[in-house]
């Protein structure tokens, strides 16, 4: 029998403690809401950033990661695509970045309602 899981499975009841999971929730709300002002991603991924280490549960860790790349591939491709927004073709990348970020804001929010972990 193995007993050495890393991420958690559906029985393993390694989902984090209230608290850890009630900032989570907060970290995706934050994450859902910078479709309209940008601003509140940059206070989520701070948090992130703080809390990714100090958990425990790596159900929850895997969560924060999830967002952390999020975050960060999305600031890359806004530059890049802000960059190219004079040759007509950033305006489109935009919109496929915006579509990206909902993606990626739902199906972690899935997982999470599902208490399954993110890949890595």
């Amino acid at each position: 029998m193995n007993t050495l899981i890393s991420e958690p499975g559906p029985n393993s009841g390694d989902y984090g403690t209230d608290n850890e999971r009630q900032v989570l929730t907060v970290v995706y709300i934050l994450h859902a809401v910078a479709l309209v002002n940008g601003i509140t991603a940059i206070i989520a991924v701070i948090i992130s950033h703080l809390r990714v280490n100090e958990t425990q549960s790596a159900f929850i860790r895997s969560h924060h990661r999830w967002l952390i790349r999020s975050f960060w591939w999305a600031l890359l491709w806004s530059v890049i695509c802000g960059a190219l927004v004079w040759a007509g073709i950033g305006i489109l990348g935009l919109a496929i970045l915006g579509i990206w970020w909902i993606y990626r804001i739902v199906r972690g929010l899935m997982a999470y309602s599902r208490r399954e972990s993110m890949p890595a």
